[in-house]
């Protein structure tokens, strides 16, 4: 069973950091491209930074230079390092893989997302 699983988000002040995880179990992860998303309310999902089975990372332009993505094939994992965090950060944070991971439910097909992980920033 498909299982997403993140942590590590928190309540930290601006300029302050954080490290994500998400665990991933049910899956052949190291052959997955992983992706970082983040949602406020009422808005769109945004793609933060994405790492390829490979180790090649793309991140948005709005968080080039603070967030680094890795991955620990051996731990089915995905991180993402949070450095110099803004108050326009705070969003809840996922995480899945690129296609997304499915689910079958009463025989239908659908993206499987986890819980996500809140990130607040304060001013």
């Amino acid at each position: 069973q498909v299982q997403l699983v993140e942590s590590g988000g928190g309540l930290v002040q601006a300029g302050g950091s954080l490290r994500l995880s998400c665990a991933v179990s049910g899956s052949i992860f190291s052959k997955k491209d992983m992706v970082w998303y983040r949602q406020v309310p009422a808005k769109q999902r945004e793609l933060v930074a994405e790492i390829s089975s490979s180790g090649s990372t793309k991140y948005a332009d709005s968080v080039k230079g603070r967030f680094t993505i890795s991955r620990d094939n051996a731990k089915s994992t995905v991180y993402l390092q949070m450095n110099s965090l803004k108050p326009e950060d705070t969003a809840v944070y996922y995480c899945n893989a690129e296609p997304a991971l499915l689910k079958v439910v009463d025989g239908r097909v659908y993206e499987y997302w986890g819980q996500g992980t809140q990130v607040t920033v304060s001013s």
